[in-house]
């Protein structure tokens, strides 16, 4: 039987949104110190629970601001919820925001070594698979160029190739290959399906449900912060196109 891996259980994600306009800094600080602030309760996750074996494919679907994200987050860590629980077994790679973990001012070279830090990789290691992670992402002549210079697809296809040059237990992908062009995009599908050949869990996020349908066996739809559905991913993203037409 395969190991639970992710284990999400009655998860509610709480933020308190400012239900009043203030129009510079200093104004905001004197109303908080003088706890005059007026909140509203936003709830981008309500109970929401799931869980994925060792080598599953589980995609998350749903419109912009159903909270895909938000529960990404909660999986990597990044954020904590306001009730329930989330438990992860094993190395964590997330692609969960374009260009995160890059700083623009430095080049290709440079920030191919500080995310690779941030994902847990000794330098010795990068060295080792540094021609590889370049050639990969096809940047290879503009590898000493600042980030800040490239197009939103060579920044997707550099962290896509960090993340996923060693075999990390637990892959994360959150939309940013939807930038990428189409024979790309072909060559990440063909990457993340042989790492889960090799027993990785990918948890995926995009709007294009052939892709989900491809590489996913479940897929859960949200929907205001809620599941709304789980099932295989051909029935879900069936349920979730004939819903949003």
């Amino acid at each position: 039987m395969k190991k639970t891996v992710i284990s999400v259980e009655s998860a509610t994600v709480r933020y308190n949104l400012a239900s009043e306009k203030v129009d510079n800094l200093k104004e905001y600080v004197i109303k908080m110190l003088k706890k005059e602030l007026l909140f509203s309760e936003f709830f981008a996750l309500k109970k929401v629970s799931l869980s994925a074996k060792k080598g599953e494919s589980l995609a998350i679907i749903g419109k912009n601001g159903s909270g895909k994200s938000t529960l990404l987050k909660l999986i990597c860590g990044i954020i904590k919820p306001y009730e329930g629980s989330v438990i992860t077994h094993g190395s964590i790679a997330p692609l969960i925001e374009l260009g995160a973990g890059f700083n623009p001012n430095l080049t290709a070279r440079e920030n191919t070594y500080l995310n690779g830090a941030i994902l847990g990789y000794g330098k010795k290691y990068i060295d080792e698979h540094f021609d590889k992670i370049i050639d990969f992402a096809e940047i290879n002549e503009f590898v000493d160029v600042p980030i800040k210079n490239y197009s939103s697809g060579m920044k997707a296809r550099l962290g896509f190739a960090i993340a996923t040059i060693v075999k990390p237990d637990i892959l994360i992908i959150d939309e940013v290959l939807s930038v990428g062009d189409k024979d790309f995009k072909a060559k990440c599908e063909k990457r993340m399906q042989e790492l889960i050949s090799g027993h990785t869990t990918l948890i995926y996020v995009s709007h294009d449900t052939s892709s989900v349908k491809r590489l996913c066996n479940r897929a859960i739809w949200l929907e205001n912060g809620e599941i709304k559905m789980e099932g295989s991913a051909e029935e879900g993203c069936e349920a979730y196109d004939s819903g949003t037409k």
